[in-house]
Parts: structure tokens; sequence; C-alpha cells
């Protein structure tokens, strides 16, 4: 059976077949439309005048839902920049975290994963914006405010628009919601400075999106990156890391929640292990003790040597008890392997010498 969001997900894919499917995606189709005339509209109206903050303001945002590595690239921006001595602040939303939650826990979980990776770096968690920003500037001395999930928030004047695109999958249906993934009609990648190609695998051929991205917005520079696996940790003990090689030709159960679940489970086929059980969760999934029961004990009744999960589930899951089966985490770390020299040059020109 079927959840709303894994049906709405086949319908506008084309999995679901017959009159009904097609009926229904014609209806979504012109809802997009009206949703795509609303967000033309109100971008419009939010930039005529848009905040100014007394920092640099750097976005990083996609154009389509789902994971395109957006998040994992702040984290490499953060390094990236602390280590030259910035001031960093992450402003974020927190899709789906506990208001009524303390510290990590009430933050929502790739914030969390952030502010736990970079304890330098101060992780603010408001819908609001702005105000995160003043609060950044005021109580932290920030000078560098990075808008996590950034490309909509119009209302912000910025430095520097990053857009970060999967480029296993740019732009989905090219349709907009609900017809399709695009929040914004891919024109809004007019306003981008920096293009990010995450997930680009080794000898992959990206002339053919290069060339669309080069067609929308010729003067933006076009970066390529791709997530590395770095090392296994144990989800109890953190600090406790295992080669890679580790779980090579064991049989494993993998579990996760996030975006693109496909990019995840090919890193670990790529290092030898065999997949054995998967459970696949929607994105930013609060999982329930019942449900981590659930999958320790199907991964201990078929004999698998270990259960693996992702950086950012190992946050939801850490206040859960996980007796059995130990639970690890595949530990992945961006890096850039075309126009870095560039991407430096244009991320440091932002600053006065």
């Amino acid at each position: 059976m079927f959840s709303p969001r894994d049906y709405l997900y086949n319908l506008v894919t084309c999995k679901i077949k017959g009159p009904l499917a097609a009926f229904l995606r014609g209806f979504l189709f012109i809802l997009s439309l009206a949703y795509g005339l609303a967000v033309v509209i109100l971008a419009f109206l939010y930039r005529i005048n848009p905040a100014r903050l007394n920092a640099k303001v750097i976005s990083v945002g996609n154009i389509t839902l789902g994971g395109t590595g957006k998040t994992t690239f702040v984290e490499y921006l953060c390094a990236e920049l602390s280590s030259s001595g910035k001031k960093i602040a992450v402003l974020t939303r927190g899709y789906k975290r506990n208001a009524a939650g303390e510290g990590l826990a009430g933050m929502g979980d790739e914030p969390a994963m952030l502010q736990k990776k970079l304890p330098q770096v101060h992780v603010i968690v408001d819908k609001d914006r702005v105000k995160a920003g003043i609060k950044a500037i005021k109580d932290y001395a920030a000078d560098t405010l990075i808008l996590d999930d950034g490309l909509q928030q119009w209302r912000i004047f910025k430095d520097l628009e990053i857009v970060t695109i999967d480029a296993t999958n740019p732009f989905g249906n090219y349709r907009m919601l609900p017809a399709g993934f695009l929040r914004e009609p891919l024109s809004a990648l007019k306003r981008a400075d920096i293009f990010v190609l995450t997930q680009v695998a080794s000898g992959q051929d990206t002339s053919v999106l290069t060339a669309k991205l080069k067609s929308i917005n010729p003067r933006a520079l076009i970066v390529e990156s791709m997530h590395k696996p770095e090392s296994f940790s144990n989800v109890r003990n953190p600090d406790e890391l295992l080669s890679l090689n580790s779980f090579q030709c064991k049989n494993v159960a993998v579990f996760s929640g996030i975006g693109n679940p496909q990019g995840f489970e090919n890193s670990l086929s790529l290092l030898g292990i065999n997949i054995k059980l998967l459970f696949r969760f929607s994105d930013h999934h609060d999982y329930t003790q019942r449900e981590l029961d659930g999958i320790v004990k199907a991964a201990q009744e078929k004999k698998m040597d270990a259960i693996i999960t992702t950086q950012k589930d190992a946050v939801k899951i850490r206040q859960l008890e996980t007796a059995g089966l130990a639970i690890f985490v595949l530990d992945i770390k961006l890096s850039i392997t075309k126009n870095e020299a560039e991407f430096d040059r244009r991320l440091l020109k932002l600053y006065p010498v």
C-alpha cells in the first residue's frame, strides 16, 4: 500500500498507468501552472527591496525537491571558510525539527548533523532567516552567513548564490510542483553565481548538462563534485572509526530516509558490500523505536553481518535503543573535482584584502 507521498511520486514519474492516472497528471499540470505563476510573482516582489545584513551572505540552495547534496556542500563550505579565519553561522529552517526538544534534538536532522560535525560553526534554526541572521551577527559576531536551502529566500540580499544540482537527475521531469519536482521555473537559475554539480561519478560525461546550464546562465561558474566515502563509524560510539574495507564482501542490512537513497546505496555497493536487506523511508523520516526494532530483528533473522545507515539518519536514531546488532554509519565527505581553483577565487573575492 502506497503512502500519499509515494503515490504522488509514482504518479508524476509515470510509474502508475491508466486513464485515472492520466487524468490526475493533467490536473496536477494545471495546478503546477498556477503554482509557477505565483512563485514568479512572489520572487519578483520580494526581490525588489531585499533585507541587507551586516555580513557576507552566501546562499546554498537547489531548484528541485529531494536530495542534491546541499547539506554536504554546506559542510564543505563551512570548513573552507573557517580555515581562513571567517566566523560562520549557518541559517536553516530545520525541516521537521522538534521545537520542544533541547540542543541537537530540537534542531532537525540536517542542522544537528552540521552542528555535531562543525562545532566551531553556529547553526541557527529559524524560519525567519532575517531574524536568524541578525541574531548571528549580534550574539556570535558572525561575519559570514550561510543560508542552507537559500535559493527561495528571496527576502535577503545575497553576496553569492550557489545552486547544487544532482548530476544524476538534475531537473526531474522538468515540471513544476505538484506535477513535477521543480520548486521554481528553470529561468530562476539565471540568479545563480555558481552551479555545483553533485554526485558526479568518475568519468561521467556532464557535457549535456553543462551546455544546458550555460544556455540558461552563461555567466555562472560550473563546478563538479563528488561524495567520497571516508570511513565507517559506530552509531553508539562515533569516535570508533572503521576503514572502508571493513564490510567488504559482507552481507548487510541498509536503511535510510534521505532524498536520494540510490546514491547512498551505490556508494556501499562500490565498496564491495552486499546489500541483502533494504529499508527506504521518506526524506527526513522520524524513526520510532518500533521501526528500529523491526529493522534490527529482520537483520538478525537474516543473519546479516551489520546494519548500515547514513550520517543524516544516525542523528535521528541516537536517542533510540539499538540493542542487538550494531549499527554503523557511512561517513561521507564532498570534494570538488573540477574548477576548484576558480571556485576558491570567487569565494575569497567576497572579502576585502
